[in-house]
């Protein structure tokens, strides 16, 4: 095991090497010049050029190159050309919002689809099966601005029982009589739409993974003795098949939590999210290589470990897995 730990951190590091590579060559072929989008139109050619110069933009690309390296290696990100505040400031100011709001979608997806799946699949062919095998599929295909926009309309322009964007009321977060009840409350309270969404694309995966999943192990001979024994239907259902077909929901719950990380770029953007995903949709539009490198190289991290993470908990969940 230790040996396959060492191998795969390698692994991560050659890959990282490569992925921060492609980044950088990326952002420099990318059309714009963020000079141009900072530069106030009183500025003189010459206040331009030192501009640019402060940048590091005025020099030869490989040099750029380097600095960009020995920054990285050194957790030196820079400072982002359109806040002009040190990207791993802002990464740490939004990356908390992104990550209570998509780790807890995922978890309640995951929560619910594997318990749904665990019930349509022990009931293959019966109602329950075939009405929650179409809610899956029907919500697993969905378009995600679609729901969005349309939640944000009936419950919150229509009904106008949420909030329709941003993730805190300056009313109570303003309010010195406000406690951490108070202020944990509001922002659950704009959770509730964003959340719904999620919910609503993502636990349909998780049903359909743990139907199939369980489907297989039902078949397996250990559950036809389990039955010869006379144990009981949920004892069968919940001891002895559930825990082995779970493997690929974890992959799956893993793979998902590692992506959320990095925020969805459209969920954020929609809702006015303060996270990772919204913020990298302004740094790509406005050329803001620091903070969108150091945005890409985030999820890039994330989507590595959590592999390696993943992997590790095959082995654990399941002794016949050794590496």
């Amino acid at each position: 095991m230790k040996r396959y730990i060492l191998s795969r951190l390698v692994q991560i590091v050659v890959i990282l090497f490569v992925v921060l590579t492609i980044l950088f060559i990326l952002f420099r072929l990318a059309p714009g010049d963020p000079v141009d989008r900072m530069v106030d139109p009183s500025m003189t050619k010459k206040d331009q050029l030192y501009l640019k110069a402060q940048l590091g933009l005025d020099q030869p690309v490989w040099i750029q190159y380097l600095a960009y390296l020995r920054n990285f290696v050194t957790g030196n990100f820079g400072y982002s050309f359109h806040y002009g505040k040190p990207v791993i400031d802002i990464i740490a100011d939004r990356l908390p919002n992104t990550i209570l709001l998509f780790t807890t979608a995922v978890l309640l997806s995951a929560l619910v689809g594997v318990a749904w799946g665990k019930i349509a699949a022990w009931r293959q062919g019966r109602g329950v099966d075939t009405a929650l095998t179409i809610v899956s599929l029907v919500t697993h295909t969905l378009f995600l601005p679609w729901v969005a926009l349309l939640l944000i309309w009936l419950f919150g322009y229509k009904l106008g029982w949420f909030p329709i964007n941003g993730m805190v009321s300056a009313e109570v977060w303003l309010d010195p009589r406000a406690g951490f009840f108070s202020k944990a409350t509001d922002v659950l309270y704009h959770m509730v739409l964003p959340l719904g969404t999620l919910f609503l694309l993502h636990f349909g995966t998780y049903l359909l993974v743990m139907r199939s999943s369980m489907l297989e192990t039902l078949r397996e001979d250990y559950i036809v003795t389990a039955r010869a024994k006379g144990l009981r239907d949920k004892e069968i259902r919940n001891r002895h098949a559930a825990p082995n077909a779970r493997l690929p929901v974890i992959t799956s719950v893993g793979l998902s939590l590692a992506f959320s990380i990095n925020g969805g770029a459209i969920t954020e953007t929609v809702f006015s999210w303060p996270g990772i995903g919204r913020e990298l949709v302004r740094a790509v539009s406005q050329s803001d290589y620091p903070l969108a490198q150091a945005s890409f190289l985030l999820l890039s991290l994330v989507v590595l470990f959590s592999n390696l993470v993943v992997d590790l908990l095959y082995a654990y969940f399941d002794p016949r897995i050794r590496y």
